[in-house]
């Protein structure tokens, strides 16, 4: 696949969402229940996204991943309990778009850190993948994945 990378000014988003660590062959089942709880939380409040799904990786380490899942919503909201209420920085960050399988999501990251070294740009921060339609709805083939890396 041919990945089109490009920098964007993106705005300040507030969220709610949950921390977790975890080794990456239990982060499907650690990302469910994540995904279910702030959802259900939302609900409970009466309220609703503002956005896709989202992952911070705070780390690569593939056997101890430091993550943030959670989703976008419109206004600050009350923590609770492990659900905190928090904000992804707005500014300059290099994007790009994957469509296919999740355990392909390496080649896009590939492209995107190739990109960014030859614009001389620097990543600054966690990386985020933004889950733009839903596994449960869409083929494997058709998920899309936006990976953004926020830039110094």
């Amino acid at each position: 696949m041919a990945y089109e990378c490009s920098v964007e000014d993106r705005p300040a988003q507030y969220t709610v969402s949950t921390l977790a660590r975890t080794p990456v062959d239990k982060l499907p089942e650690i990302l469910d229940a994540a995904f279910g709880a702030v959802y259900g939380y939302l609900m409970e409040l009466g309220e609703k996204p503002a956005g896709p799904p989202f992952v911070a990786y705070y780390n690569m380490d593939m056997q101890d991943l430091n993550l943030e899942i959670g989703f976008p919503v419109a206004k600050s909201l009350p923590a609770q309990g492990e659900l905190r209420s928090g904000q992804i920085a707005g500014g300059r960050a290099a994007t790009v778009l994957h469509v296919g399988q999740y355990d392909k999501l390496h080649l896009a990251y590939d492209a995107l850190m190739k990109w960014v070294a030859e614009q001389g740009v620097e990543p600054a921060g966690p990386a985020y993948e933004f889950y733009l339609n839903d596994p449960d709805s869409v083929a494997p083939e058709e998920l899309q994945t936006q990976i953004v890396f926020p830039l110094a």
